[in-house]
């Protein structure tokens, strides 16, 4: 970041927020008689989760060598990119900045918020060109910049991430959902370096564990706290909790998942080879692939009426289909359709 401290990146009225404070979550009892939240005193699940995920965020802190002030949970990573344009972005005056193609997430929640997006087109190899980017970023307006690293649905990872934290005069998020294929260092590592830095992680992809839609932020404690001051007060449920906390006793778990992963990618690459409807498989850091096709209507016609679906990317991206690595029962399903193409 150029000049400006995080304070004045914040919108006015989220520095005046007081947040919503759970009595129970920020003091210390031995064997409370609980009665001040108005919950039912039957049932397993009769107690608001922990508001704080003070468990969770320990645990993950140790993991990721920080301290648990600096991560905040939420449901799902879509959850912390929606709070992040809300406490950084005023409705109706500020935009964010992100890759074209990436993740529409990013825009979808900045439209919501009455927030311009702007974006910077990719190259023919899908990377960011450093002088439109800073040509880009002297917009006066912008406040976020997205990175998708790897990015989606192009599959490479962003190059020189540090040359757009020194360049951007905002908060640079770095969406890191796929890093754990890819073999790049984690942005995590810069935090200390760069307080307009926030890194996002997920339960969602390598962990295998998207039905509990547990998502993480990673950044400065200043920023953690404008976050945890915005979140609703029990954001992760009880559930999704003690799942995540039970996975994460078993740390092999991750790399077991990620070698087999990787294991399918270098199958489903030496079987792409010939394939007379595929033009191009373009190289990926993450669990799937960006696939141009020659007659990508009746390509992605003939796979949805043998229910195989993928995520057709054409016209934003002529002629291309993402397609998400699966298990071999599944991969040898496509690549036998494919050949019969």
């Amino acid at each position: 970041m150029k000049n400006n401290s995080i304070k004045t990146l914040v919108r006015e009225n989220i520095l005046q927020l007081q947040p919503y404070v759970s009595f129970r979550d920020n003091n210390e009892f031995n064997a409370p008689v609980m009665l001040d939240a108005n919950e039912s005193p039957f049932g397993d699940y009769n107690r608001y989760p922990d508001s704080t995920q003070k468990r969770l965020k320990s645990k993950l802190a140790g993991l990721k060598n920080v301290v648990p002030s600096q991560i905040a949970i939420g449901n799902g990573s879509d959850e912390l990119i929606d709070l992040i344009i809300k406490i950084f972005c005023e409705p109706k005056k500020d935009a964010i900045l992100m890759m074209n193609p990436s993740f529409a997430m990013y825009g979808f929640y900045a439209a919501i918020n009455e927030n311009k997006v702007l974006k910077i087109d990719l190259d023919e190899n899908f990377e960011i060109v450093k002088n439109d980017f800073l040509k880009t970023a002297e917009d006066p307006s912008l406040k976020i910049f997205f990175l998708c690293s790897p990015n989606n649905p192009t599959g490479n990872s962003v190059a020189d991430i540090e040359f757009y934290l020194q360049n951007f005069n905002g908060i640079v998020v770095v969406d890191e959902a796929y890093i754990e294929f890819s073999g790049q260092k984690s942005s995590i590592q810069l935090l200390n370096q760069y307080s307009n830095l926030i890194v996002l992680q997920t339960f969602s992809k390598a962990w295998g564990i998207a039905g509990a839609r547990v998502g993480m932020a990673y950044a400065s404690e200043e920023i953690i706290n404008l976050i945890n001051i915005v979140k609703a007060p029990y954001n992760v449920n009880v559930l999704s909790q003690e799942l995540i906390l039970k996975t994460l006793e078993d740390e092999s778990r991750l790399q077991k998942n990620v070698n087999r992963i990787l294991e399918e990618i270098t199958w489903l690459k030496q079987q792409f080879e010939g394939i007379p409807c595929i033009s191009k498989v373009f190289s990926t850091d993450a669990n799937f692939f960006l696939i141009r096709m020659e007659n990508v209507d009746s390509v992605y016609a003939k796979m949805l009426e043998e229910e195989v679906l993928t995520s057709r990317r054409d016209p934003a991206i002529p002629g291309c289909i993402r397609i998400n690595v699966g298990n071999r029962a599944e991969n040898e399903k496509l690549i036998n359709l494919l050949k019969g193409i």
